[in-house]
């Protein structure tokens, strides 16, 4: 057994960090667990000549196909959306709006959040400072908020594409992103490079390992790598005592603390939450409602993209340019509630244009290939349709009975269908985006949707609310089970908008660690 600490993290990513920064000032002893490593730049597939090959290999989003020493494999044979957990994203960095902790009050369906976007305003606006968030002020589509950055160049995709949402009337803006247009906290401003999915070894694209943690770590907070947790253990007066874990050398610790906050994602702590288990909680700590792993929300995503007669961007410049709202709050004459944002992509590259190409039978092997490659290189662009996707408590994560990690814990187990409502959405969000697609220019439309390998987004699993029968943990964020256990994690989400998640996560973080703070003499009362 380790020294006991004041408070011990689960999790080092979007939200851990987020939390261990905040707390680093109250001067306690805090650790941070973390299965992964720390990513060295120089190694990101972005430096390389084979940064799309890599993305099938090594460091595709997929565990199942990556199997690194620090992954866990997932079941999601029973799931149209496979579950993507590797820290390689585009940068999109949008906030939720305030009627997205309002759908039942607005629209009759799923629950409203117990706190509402006014709570957590400040809370977005000290995280965009942290991670340094590109924009545009006056988006009419939002509440005021003031980017820290200037936001990133439409180039020739982003232009084009606007000029087909201009057509038809519809809304569009510049894209709030996590990514640096000037020199920022140590930080240089983006070069265009354009491989932004396979990692920014620049350091324009922001992630935790190079915004929250060199500040956390000053301030005195540990991190431990390739330490794997597996399970939340508890005294006799039903209190957390600390974790068990296995270091990177296979060796079995048990790390005692005061207060356990977990940060493992919605896929990974309802798989921490459920394993462990004792005579006090026979079905998984902190799981006396019987939700937690139950209403996982994913984001059906829709892919829409065209094919242009002009040379536009290809690749170059970050991936994600403009956004379009238009069709993000409800209108019942659509055939489904809620909606989706527009996400517009700037382009494919090389390898990816190739494949599209030759898949979808527009490339041909033999005489005519190189001809009709140059016809797709540099002229493809398009968007997602990002779906809201409603809870609903058969879309499950549990334990699965046979699958386990290196370490003998039980793997995670997806089960999950698509509602009619996200069916419907989807068939929308494709119809509307070919229509804009149409009106800029484009001569061919493709499409898939849903994404088969879109699960990047996981949430839901260990929901927030008032209600300990209803909901996992409080409206800050503490157990209602367990007074000393708090989770800071996209699980903790009540809906999942119509948005990408990670704003909002930090956010909640931070709020999460504020509220703490300001209970730190009654805080398990």
């Amino acid at each position: 057994m380790t020294d006991p600490v004041d408070v011990l993290i689960v999790g080092a990513g979007a939200s851990g960090a987020a939390v261990a920064w905040s707390l680093a000032e109250t001067r306690m002893r805090i650790v941070c667990l973390e299965q992964g490593d720390w990513m060295n730049p120089l190694a990101y597939p972005s430096t390389g000549r084979d940064w799309e090959a890599r993305a099938y290999g090594d460091m595709s989003i997929s565990p199942n196909r990556r199997q690194r020493d620090a992954d866990y494999p997932v079941n999601d044979a029973n799931s149209p959306i496979s579950v993507a957990n590797f820290n390689l994203y585009a940068g999109h960095f949008p906030r939720f709006h305030p009627s997205d902790f309002r759908v039942k009050t607005l629209d009759g369906v799923a629950d409203d959040w117990p706190i509402d976007y006014r709570t957590l305003e400040p809370f977005y606006a000290e995280n965009d400072r942290m991670m340094g968030t590109s924009g545009l002020a006056g988006d009419p589509a939002y509440p005021p908020k003031e980017p820290v950055m200037p936001p990133v160049p439409l180039g020739r995709a982003g232009a084009t594409i606007a000029k087909g949402f201009n057509k038809l009337g519809w809304h569009w803006w510049p894209s709030d992103t996590a990514i640096a247009t000037e020199a920022y906290d140590g930080r240089d401003k983006c070069i265009n490079l354009g491989a932004c999915g396979s990692g920014c070894a620049q350091g324009a694209k922001a992630s935790t390992d190079i915004t929250y943690w060199p500040h956390a770590v000053r301030a005195g907070v540990e991190v431990r790598t390739r330490c794997r947790v597996r399970e939340i253990t508890v005294n006799g007066d039903g209190m957390a005592s600390g974790v068990v874990y296995f270091d990177g050398d296979g060796v079995e610790h048990f790390q005692p603390a005061e207060v356990v906050i977990v940060a493992c994602n919605g896929v990974g702590t309802p798989r921490l939450l459920l394993n462990s288990t004792s005579g006090r909680f026979p079905d998984g700590i902190a799981n006396s409602s019987g939700l937690v792993g139950r209403n996982l929300m994913f984001h059906p995503y829709a892919s829409i993209q065209g094919i242009f007669d002009e040379p536009l961007d290809g690749y170059r410049g970050p991936g994600v340019c403009i956004w379009s709202q238009e069709f993000y709050e409800t209108d019942r004459s659509r055939g489904f509630v809620r909606g989706y944002t527009y996400e517009i992509n700037r382009g494919r590259g090389p390898v990816a244009t190739a494949l599209t190409g030759m898949f979808g039978g527009r490339i041909p092997f033999g005489e005519g290939h190189h001809d009709a490659y140059r016809q797709l290189f540099n002229r493809i662009a398009g968007m997602v349709g990002i779906c809201e996707d409603l809870p609903e408590e058969h879309n499950t994560v549990t334990l699965d009975p046979a699958l386990t990690d290196g370490h003998g814990i039980p793997a995670p187990r997806i089960d999950y269908a698509l509602s009619e409502n996200s069916r419907r959405m989807l068939d929308h969000a494709v119809a509307r985006a070919t229509e804009a697609l149409e009106a800029a220019g484009a001569t061919d439309v493709i499409t898939e949707a849903p994404i088969g390998v879109g699960g990047w987004h996981l949430m839901g699993t260990a929901r927030m609310g008032t209600d300990p029968e209803r909901s996992v943990v409080n409206e800050w964020g503490r157990s209602h089970d367990v007074r000393n256990l708090f989770i800071v994690d996209g699980s903790i989400f009540v809906t999942s908008a119509g948005v990408n998640p990670t704003r909002t996560i930090q956010a909640l973080a931070l709020y999460i660690a504020d509220a703490m703070k300001q209970r730190l003499a009654n805080l398990f009362d």
